[in-house]
This record gives C-alpha cells, structure tokens and sequence, in this order.
C-alpha cells in the first residue's frame, strides 16, 4: 500500500500570509458596548440636569383683557448686579423696586455677604413676597423675570434660579424667564 501525503501540507508555512491579519471581531464588540453604555449613561444625566426656562415673548399675549378694572401682571423681576457700588439683587414688582435694608433706594434689596450673593436672603425674601401675595391679589402667581448683570458668573444666575423657585414641597416661582440686563 502506497501512502500519498498531500503537498499542502508538507509545504512549510509563509510567514508573511499570516503576520497581516489580526482579529478585531473581539475588539469591535467592546467598542459597540462602550458606545452603546456612554450613550445610555448620557442621557440619563441630562435629564437631570434640566432648568425649566422661558425666552422673553414680544408682541401682545393672547387672552389680555382690555378692561381697564383688571390688575396688571404682577412683573417680579429678580436683577443680579455684581458693580462694585450696587452688588447684590434687586427685586422688583409692578411699580417699584422693594429698597434695601438700609432704606436707600439705589441699594440692592438683597446686598452681598461678604463676596459671595447671599442665596438663603434671597429665598426668605422670596418666601416674604410670596406670602404677601394673596394680600395683593396675586394668589396664584407663579413667574419670575432673571436678569443679569453681564459679569455675573454662570454658576451665580444658576443659583439665582435655584433660590427663587423655592424647595421642591413649596414652590415659590417656578416659572423663570430670563432677560437681558
């Protein structure tokens, strides 16, 4: 009996055929689950990170009765200044300007602690302006107007928000608008 070996395998093996292909089947299914992972995490963090904010409208607003015995809108208008002469918020309603703790009227009514904007004065002073209210006839009223002084630090405006809207159990003014100072 005769015994044939193939040629394929006696011939030795090329070692340039082989040096070449690498597998990056394996590296590529990491890749998809990372990505896949990222995005995933990702949007689960911007819903967090989400402020409720209004752009200013122009024009008149639908529904506004022209009957002269309705109130006007209420306006509260939150203005944060960071001037060396006037650092501090300034709260404004329909009509005035609430003045300061020291009665003058180009003093903000919520001044600087120090060199930080004092956050907890303005919540209380919130929390006044709120109660007062129903006194007014504004027992609903739910908006704030932003402004912002252009030297003002992001982080301070975002804090400004936070201090106005109130706790999550007793909303002050939710409803935020910003505008330009």
């Amino acid at each position: 009996m005769a015994f044939y070996a193939s040629r394929r395998k006696l011939r030795p093996k090329d070692h340039d055929e082989t040096a070449g292909e690498l597998n990056i089947i394996p590296y590529l299914d990491i890749m998809m689950n990372l990505i896949m992972f990222m995005l995933l995490s990702i949007t689960g963090f911007a819903v967090l990170g989400i402020i409720n904010v209004n752009s200013p409208s122009y024009g008149p607003s639908a529904g506004v009765a022209a009957n002269p015995s309705d109130k006007p809108p209420l306006t509260l208008t939150v203005a944060i200044s960071d001037k060396a002469g006037a650092a501090g918020f300034f709260i404004a309603a329909t009509g005035a300007v609430l003045p300061g703790l020291s009665g003058n009227a180009a003093a903000p009514t919520v001044p600087k602690k120090g060199t930080d904007f004092d956050f907890e004065a303005l919540t209380a002073k919130m929390m006044e302006i709120k109660a007062g209210l129903p006194a007014l006839g504004y027992p609903n009223e739910t908006k704030v107007i932003i402004s912002a002084d252009p030297t003002v630090e992001y982080s301070d405006l975002v804090h400004t928000m936070d201090a106005t809207r109130g706790k999550v159990g007793a909303p002050l003014f939710p409803d935020v608008t910003l505008a330009q100072m």
